[in-house]
């Protein structure tokens, strides 16, 4: 996936962590690959659609226009779709750690 970073900022309530905005997105057919944030992540989908995995909890489809949020864990999310999804994802994450790691 392309993940394209729009803006970084510490939190100003907890000078270990920062919030990255950034619009990630998955082509047709590809999938982002089981990965975790250290923190939360919330997003938007702007374009297209995606079928999110997240451990322990329900496949869900989200389509533009939908929110989400994914705790900290590991998730993944798919493009089933036939255009490119698009999403705007803000990420409250320990400083000086990965914005994504990967999980095999």
């Amino acid at each position: 996936i392309k993940r394209t970073e729009l803006l970084r900022t510490d939190s100003p309530s907890n000078p270990a962590y920062e919030a990255v905005m950034a619009i990630a997105e998955i082509p047709a057919g590809a999938s982002a690959g089981r990965h975790r944030h250290y923190g939360i992540e919330v997003g938007y989908v702007l374009e297209g659609s995606v079928e999110l995995e997240h451990e322990g909890q329900p496949l869900r489809t989200l389509s533009a226009g939908q929110a989400f949020k994914n705790e900290a864990g590991v998730h993944n999310a798919r493009n089933t779709g036939k255009t490119n999804a698009k999403i705007l994802a803000v990420y409250i994450v320990e400083k000086g750690k990965p914005l994504a790691d990967p999980v095999p």
